[in-house]
């Protein structure tokens, strides 16, 4: 009687039944079940590998470019994953898709209400989503990072050093820059629910208004620029006694907008219809 009851019960805003005090029967297995499920459904369509292929790809073809225009131009010796480091400017927009697709995907085919009823709770799929397209980003940052410096070696032609520790850091650094792209984006994805809504959220914030600010110059936009997600990742990555804040600081300047994105996102999810 109890379980008749609580099927038939309402929902209240984070998906919990309205006379139960668990989730437990009606989540699909909990979060594991939940990310299982979002794991099986990323592999199963054709975007994912697309886009990491494009990743890896452009990361080899840039870190090459930039490598030979150093060489040509004589620049100083720098670090060597200071290569694949610069390829992001591009490479992030492939993990920005491989992210957006997990949820707008379900948008467009309108399977996310299947989704929303296998896992109740509903801040459950959004952050079994953001949890996955995280690990596969940072995974493809590594991949990338090691890449880039392997094709870029050579092409260096004695202007980038190598030092085991600092290419560790580096790879790392991008890894975690990508995954950190991945979580804002699967935030902005739920609270635009179009993939249109979300390249243009995110080609603003990560390119679009980052260079803009950079070629106005002035210290006041110059100082705005340096919290941008983009620019702390850059930050981030590169290192040196140059940048406006150490790397402590930049992982907090970009979890505090990967946790803005996604708390705006959960906001939206439990406030509008699927």
């Amino acid at each position: 009687m109890s379980a008749t009851t609580t099927c038939d019960g309402v929902r209240d805003g984070e998906g919990n039944r309205a006379g139960d005090g668990s989730t437990g029967s009606f989540a699909g297995g909990g979060f594991t079940g939940a990310f299982g499920a979002e794991w099986t459904k990323l592999w199963s369509v054709r975007a994912p590998y697309i886009c990491l292929l494009a990743a890896l790809a452009v990361t080899g073809v840039y870190s090459y470019y930039y490598a030979s225009i150093a060489r040509i131009n004589a620049q100083p010796v720098q670090p060597l994953g200071n290569a694949p480091v610069s390829s992001t400017v591009l490479v992030q927009f492939a993990v920005v898709v491989l992210a957006m697709v997990t949820v707008t995907g379900e948008y467009t085919t309108t399977s996310v209400r299947a989704s929303l009823l296998w896992v109740p709770v509903r801040h459950r799929v959004q952050l079994a989503k953001a949890l996955l397209a995280a690990l596969v980003s940072f995974a493809a940052g590594t991949v990338g990072a090691v890449l880039g410096m392997a094709v870029s070696w050579a092409p260096f032609s004695g202007h980038a050093s190598f030092d085991a520790a600092s290419a560790a850091r580096q790879t790392l650094a991008l890894g975690g820059y990508y995954a950190l792209v991945a979580v804002l984006t699967v935030g902005a994805a739920f609270a635009t629910r179009h993939a249109a809504g979300t390249l243009t959220v995110l080609v603003t914030l990560l390119w679009a208004l980052p260079s803009t600010l950079l070629a106005l110059g002035g210290p006041a936009l110059l100082t705005l620029h340096d919290w941008l997600p983009h620019s702390a990742g850059d930050h981030l990555m590169r290192g040196g006694a140059d940048v406006p804040y150490p790397p402590g600081a930049a992982v907090l300047v970009l979890a505090a907008w990967a946790l803005a994105a996604h708390l705006t996102g959960r906001y939206l999810l439990l406030r509008r219809d699927a």
